[in-house]
């Protein structure tokens, strides 16, 4: 019997499966587990209720990119034990408040963000994020800085590396940019083995992520729907 939440959402379970059956092809397809491969659902602007009835769905991974959003739905359905994924710019001054309902950050993209992070009291999983364009005004360390920052994660008690993260660009072809990222999750893996996670792959370019080695999906309007106005 459908639960109370999900009926509030009309089609919000066929989009999930819809979604999670696209995965599992893509995953056959490159001779991969689909086990191996971790869906966040990203619910910007849409209600806690929504989320508690991906929960409902069986959804235990959810990600967000506005802190204040993100805070006050992780409060308010604290007693789901969702684990959330901050996958926005953070601000430097909200990153320990942020550390206190994330259980992974993927934008970790500058120095003081680590800093900031460095000696929170729980352990969070730390995304180095890159850019993968030549605009220095997007979100992500350059290539030429992947290094230096990954070094000083793992020098952060408070963080596990756990790999890189990226967008691809809206002007490149998906897979030419993620088969980049995978040489650059490459050069992590060189200062730590274990640090093998790559965060790619959205609602448009999802199959192509999983191709290239994507561990972590970051999917929203393919199953939560047109996002609601907002102010």
């Amino acid at each position: 019997m459908e639960s109370p939440e999900i009926r509030d959402f009309p089609g919000l379970d066929a989009r999930l499966a819809e979604v999670r059956s696209g995965i599992a092809d893509a995953c056959r397809a490159a001779a991969r587990d689909p086990e191996d491969v971790t869906l966040i659902v990203v619910t910007k602007f849409h209600p806690a209720a929504l989320v508690a009835a991906l929960a409902a769905l069986g959804v235990r991974d959810v990600g967000e990119n506005r802190h204040q959003e993100a805070q006050a739905k992780a409060e308010e359905l604290e007693h789901l034990g969702l684990d959330w994924h901050f996958i926005g710019q953070l601000q430097t001054k909200k990153a320990r408040q942020a550390a206190r309902y994330a259980s992974a950050i993927h934008s970790i993209d500058r120095e003081r963000l680590v800093a900031a992070l460095a000696d929170v009291d729980r352990e969070i999983d730390a995304f180095v994020q890159i850019n993968l364009t030549d605009d220095p005004g997007r979100g992500g360390v350059s290539p030429d800085g992947i290094e230096a920052l990954a070094e000083q994660v793992l020098a952060a008690p408070g963080l596990r590396l756990r790999g890189v993260m990226s967008v691809a660009p809206l002007e490149e072809e998906p897979a030419r940019a993620f088969e980049r990222l995978a040489g650059y999750s490459e050069r992590v893996r060189a200062l730590d083995p274990a640090a093998s996670a790559i965060s790619a792959g959205m609602t448009h370019d999802y199959r192509e992520a999983i191709a290239h080695g994507a561990t972590h999906l970051r999917i929203g309007s393919a199953i939560t729907g047109k996002r609601p106005e907002h102010r």
